[in-house]
């Protein structure tokens, strides 16, 4: 899908961490000095931060929205709009959103409803609120993003304990007559949902005494039917052949040349498939900004989070034309480009 909307800008973006900083090569004694550093030089992480068993997705995204709210002194009575974007929420009902209402002290008129996505959930987030908003419907609204992918990996699937990371993010959207448009393309192929999946702890396959327990798996790796299965195989091979044309068709839809963008802000899944999706696209070096080493992937929260990491280049008067690119668990995928100026930005450890 293609569509573009106009009359919506983001005014923000904060950006909240677990006080809880993990050095994956001094922290992960499950596998060897020799596993650990050819893992890292591959998919780029060097740290990671993750939430304790007390600290949810939605305390992170609600730490961000009272830090965001506070550096853009929005009046918390003018929000008309909360979505929650996550895979980790608090509790399969209620929505975690009504909770994260209520705790912000927002309006009872305030709509609020969750999103279930991981990896593209920063663009699907946005399309939602920029249709509500040049629906009419509302004039502000927070994106709220994150994920706590930690609590649901085994520590002794290499694929994944040395790459994902914890992060919540809120995001200040808002009505603006003199806007420049916003265009989206958004997509999704459900034949390759087991590639990224937790087989067990829904309706379908409720958790049970053998899902529980983890066992050498037919890939080599120790997990559980209750922890994240990622056939990065099959994750490479699909993110190769969509995202290269996704950026291509995004950049031609919004009638941009090459050179008008200025940087492309894509979803921090590793180092080696960044860099794939790079030479693969033509981008310049300068042109892609890359965080993943400082971060780890924090799925749904990776875009916004490099929006923050890298907010003195967009909080500057200076217009910057940007591509956003999400992509992943679904599997599912998602750009926009936009303009941003003078945005305010902060992340704060909590």
């Amino acid at each position: 899908m293609l569509v573009t909307t106009k009359n919506v800008c983001i005014r923000g973006i904060s950006a909240a961490l677990p006080d809880n900083e993990i050095e994956l090569i001094e922290e992960s004694p499950q596998f060897s000095t020799k596993e650990i550093k050819k893992t890292l030089n591959m998919i780029g992480t060097k740290k990671v931060f993750r939430a304790p068993g007390n600290q949810t997705t939605s305390d992170l995204c609600f730490s961000a929205a009272e830090q965001l709210l506070k550096d853009l002194r929005w009046e918390r009575e003018s929000i008309e709009a909360l979505i929650f974007v996550t895979q980790t929420p608090d509790f399969i009902l209620p929505a975690t959103s009504c909770i994260l209402q209520s705790k912000l002290g927002l309006s009872s008129k305030c709509i609020a409803f969750d999103l279930s996505l991981g990896c593209s959930g920063y663009v699907y987030g946005m399309y939602v609120v920029s249709q509500l908003i040049e629906s009419g419907s509302i004039k502000r609204a927070l994106l709220l993003v994150g994920d706590t992918i930690s609590k649901m990996i085994s520590p002794f699937d290499r694929s994944v304990s040395l790459l994902f990371g914890d992060a919540g993010t809120a995001t200040a959207m808002e009505y603006c007559e003199s806007a420049e448009k916003i265009s989206f393309s958004l997509g999704t192929d459900g034949q390759g949902s087991q590639h990224l999946i937790v087989p067990y702890g829904g309706y379908r396959h409720p958790n049970n005494d053998i899902s529980k327990k983890r066992v050498l798996q037919e890939d080599g790796h120790i997990r559980s039917m209750e922890d994240l299965f990622m056939n990065g195989t099959e994750v490479f091979n699909f993110t190769g052949e969509v995202v290269p044309s996704l950026l291509k068709g995004i950049i031609d839809y919004c009638k941009w040349e090459e050179e008008n963008v200025d940087f492309y802000l894509l979803h921090q899944a590793n180092r080696f498939m960044l860099d794939f999706i790079r030479k693969k696209s033509g981008i310049n070096p300068e042109k892609l900004l890359i965080n993943i080493e400082k971060f780890g992937n924090t799925s749904s929260a990776s875009i916004p989070l490099l929006l923050c990491d890298f907010g003195g280049i967009f909080s500057k008067g200076e217009k910057k034309n940007i591509v956003i690119c999400g992509f992943g668990v679904g599997l599912s995928w998602g750009a926009a480009s936009l303009s941003v100026e003078n945005l305010t930005t902060s992340i704060i450890y909590v």
